[in-house]
């Protein structure tokens, strides 16, 4: 447990959400302390920065990169239930975890003091950053309503990458007899006839993704 509370920053482009961030976290001064965010390699690092999506709606992941790159904070996204692939962009671009930005004041403290365990890649057990790639939470949040497998959703996040099923295979580990049956699968539970659509539907529920450099014929 920590003697002292986690320092944490927030950014947003929006004013409002800025500052509902802020007046809940100050609830809590014997958890949480709201710092001002890193100006430069001088300033002090805090321990957790929330920083809202939203501000990669125009493409633009340089302030992003900015906190992920030269602090050593954890970084938690604030994601858009509108938009899962703005939360994908943070996620693939080096961000901690996520959490959605209708979380209650409860979950907005599990989630900060979650990305304060100090756990890194490679640590024993599952991630326990609420919405890491590696955290249960986020697993749980994808494919779920329509019943997909965890291989079927892994083959599905590598062709939203643009992999080939060749490629798939490869990195996975599997025969391409293999990958070419979990696509099918997983397109007959999504709802998807083609590649396009599979990745238009991962890009929908928040799986990074790329544009494909050579998609491959077969579904």
């Amino acid at each position: 447990m920590r003697s002292e509370p986690l320092r944490v920053a927030v950014y947003s482009p929006q004013q409002v959400v800025h500052q509902g961030l802020v007046a809940l976290l100050e609830r809590h001064p014997d958890r949480v302390e709201v710092v001002g965010l890193p100006r430069s390699d001088h300033d002090v690092d805090p321990d957790v920065v929330l920083y809202d999506v939203l501000a990669l709606l125009d493409g633009d992941t340089d302030s992003l990169q900015f906190l992920i790159e030269k602090t050593a904070a954890k970084v938690l996204a604030v994601g858009r239930d509108l938009r899962p692939d703005l939360a994908a962009t943070a996620l693939a671009t080096g961000a901690d975890g996520f959490f959605s930005i209708g979380a209650d004041e409860l979950e907005l403290l599990e989630a900060v003091e979650s990305a304060g365990t100090g756990w890194e890649q490679g640590d024993i057990g599952p991630n326990p950053i609420v919405g890491s790639v590696g955290s249960g939470t986020w697993a749980q949040t994808i494919g779920t309503d329509v019943g997909l497998t965890d291989r079927e959703l892994d083959v599905l996040a590598k062709i939203a990458e643009g992999h080939s099923n060749h490629d798939i295979a490869r990195q996975l580990y599997l025969s391409i007899n293999s990958v070419k049956t979990y696509i099918r699968t997983a397109y007959r539970k999504i709802g998807a006839t083609s590649r396009s659509q599979a990745v238009s539907w991962a890009i929908r529920h928040g799986l990074p993704s790329q544009p494909p450099q050579k998609l491959d014929v077969d579904p």
